[in-house]
């Protein structure tokens, strides 16, 4: 499991480690978190020959879920260290001849979703938007590789996956909850922060552990193999609706959309957040590693549908589905239990 301690990695090694058929190595350079039996193997991704000693000391490897990412500024800086990253793994892996199948973590910027307006809802076989974008690149070494080695590959397409994994900068659910939070303390109303033309548009997520039911069932189902699946909860909503489900968890009343810099408005409300966390108990996290304001403001500054198909995954036998409104609900709940939000 490359990239375990991520939103999306943490979620698919606890689920493979329930599962008594698995011997799951989480692959990261953070210390793991994980309540499940996951063997940590710390290495830097980016570091070839680190990763030739650690992974490649590994005996019969047969998987490998790839959901390392590296973060740059620009999309064509993006580029060489993920594909880097990818390949170091592949080259520390193959030697044994064990592997069997690898799954490579995407996302909806495979068809252009931060750029503008897209078709949708996209399907896999939507044609690419003009590079750079390194999920084209990690796929293509990842195909030809695949041929070259007489073993399968997949690719996972989610959008704004939902859970919790601490310091995950994408993390909807999370940027939703501290927002709502922060806004009750101050004792505002709960108003969507993007354009009422944002706040109408149709829009998918994905439940963590959905995605990471369905990345199981694509390194294992025969049919699935070389091939790309859009994996969301499979259903739409608009965020004015949405927010309803969270007012109703902090008891806040509603106000009209008003777009708002989040980065601007919540970078400073760190005290602001202190006294929420001393009042309530909740864990010791340092404001900064909560939750990333830029993110948020990426999801609330679209204009435009972000809807995928799922169909191609429904009609080869994966058909797991979830109502996000009550996806979002359950999420604030455990997160509350869990003393993360109030």
């Amino acid at each position: 499991m490359i990239g375990a301690t991520g939103i999306a990695g943490r979620h698919i090694a606890q689920e493979l480690a329930r599962r008594s058929d698995w011997d799951v190595v989480g692959v990261s350079r953070r210390p793991l978190d994980i309540e499940a039996e996951v063997a940590h193997l710390p290495v830097d991704l980016l570091d070839r020959s680190a990763v030739a000693t650690a992974v490649g000391g590994l005996d019969g490897v047969t998987h490998v879920f790839h959901c390392g990412y590296v973060d740059r500024p620009t999309r064509q800086e993006l580029v060489e260290p993920n594909v880097a990253m990818l390949r170091h793994v592949l080259d520390a892996v193959e030697g044994d001849g064990a592997l069997q199948h690898v799954n490579l973590m995407e996302g909806t910027k495979w068809y252009g979703s931060h750029l503008g307006p897209f078709r949708t809802p996209a399907r896999e076989d939507d044609p690419r938007h003009l590079p750079p974008n390194f999920y084209y690149d990690q796929q293509d070494l990842l195909a030809s590789r695949a041929d070259a080695g007489g073993w399968t590959w997949s690719a996972a397409r989610p959008h704004a996956i939902c859970g919790y994994a601490e310091g995950n900068a994408m993390n909807i659910v999370m940027v939703v909850a501290v927002y709502a939070a922060i806004l009750r303390e101050l004792d505002l109303p709960l108003r969507h922060p993007g354009s009422p033309a944002n706040a109408d548009a149709l829009y998918n997520v994905t439940d963590a552990q959905l995605l990471a039911r369905a990345c199981a069932w694509m390194a294992t189902e025969p049919s699935a193999a070389g091939q790309a699946f859009n994996i969301t909860n499979g259903d739409a909503f608009r965020w004015r609706h949405l927010w309803e489900v969270v007012a109703e968890h902090f008891g806040m009343e509603i106000a009209e959309p008003r777009r708002t810099d989040l980065v601007e408005a919540m970078s400073g409300q760190a005290p602001v957040w202190e006294a929420i966390r001393r009042r309530h108990g909740l864990r010791d996290t340092p404001y900064e590693r909560v939750v990333s304001w830029g993110y948020g403001n990426a999801v609330f500054g679209a204009e435009h549908d972000i809807v995928s198909s799922t169909i191609r995954a429904r009609q080869l036998g994966f058909a797991d589905c979830l109502d996000s409104q009550d996806m979002f609900a359950e999420h604030l709940r455990r997160l509350a239990d869990d003393g993360i939000i109030p």
